[in-house]
């Protein structure tokens, strides 16, 4: 059984329809991403999974779970969490309560301690800036933390939006390599991300969608070799 199965799932903001008949899933240990372009529905699928959105017909399995019309703050107790777009960090509070924020859903205080030293060995920037506010950090410290944050939350799924969006290309490199020991830590990861060139790279499997629909799907490999994708998403040739 996948860990998330998406059917026929159909999203609509108001009387704009975003999401078509949506359907795809997600194995235990993989990385999966959603590549298309702005518009086509990536966001609202994630929104759609996280509880955030409600949703007019499908269903979103989650670990054998019909998690369609639970609760935000149930879906996270499951162990679905979301790095929003933009990242979304408490820009006053410090980089210490923003990661306690993240441990909201657990009691146990020596765990949340192991899972914040072990958040500081991913990002021991995080660490020199304990006691600095969120909103001090640069672009990229608050990329890093809006990860850190979310794997205080022991996440099984952490669903990411955008995590390279307003980097520099050396600091994209280094949050996908994040991406990669998180996945290796045992974390399925399902990634929505403009740059196809770098979700592809860490990717197992991917799923394009088109406004709304998937249009194609298959192995990373297959994607970032399929004529389309090179010529929409990958600059071509």
């Amino acid at each position: 059984m996948a860990l998330l199965e998406i059917n026929n799932l159909y999203v609509s903001y108001g009387a704009i329809r975003a999401l078509h008949g949506v359907s795809f899933h997600v194995e235990r240990g993989e990385i999966v991403t959603l590549i298309g372009a702005n518009g086509a529905g990536k966001s609202t699928t994630l929104r759609a999974i996280s509880g955030l959105l409600s949703t007019d017909s499908g269903s979103i399995i989650y670990d054998g779970i019909d998690i369609t019309r639970k609760a935000a703050s149930d879906i996270v107790r499951l162990g679905i969490v979301q790095v929003p777009e933009g990242r979304r960090i408490f820009a006053p509070l410090t980089v210490r309560e923003n990661l306690e924020m993240g441990a909201f859903t657990r009691k146990d205080k020596a765990e949340i301690e192991a899972s914040m030293q072990h958040v500081f060995e991913l990002f021991p920037r995080l660490k020199e800036r304990l006691e600095q506010t969120g909103g001090t950090l640069s672009g990229g410290e608050q990329q890093m933390l809006a990860v850190a944050r979310a794997l205080m939350a022991k996440p099984k799924l952490l669903l990411m939006d955008e995590p390279s969006m307003g980097l520099a290309p050396i600091l994209v490199e280094e949050i996908f390599d994040i991406i990669r020991e998180i996945n290796r830590n045992g974390v399925t990861v399902l990634l929505v991300e403009q740059n196809a060139h770098m979700a592809l790279s860490v990717a197992h499997r991917g799923y394009v969608l088109e406004t709304g629909a998937i249009e194609l799907e298959g192995s990373a490999q297959e994607l970032a070799q399929n004529p389309r994708v090179r010529e929409a998403y990958l600059g071509g040739g």
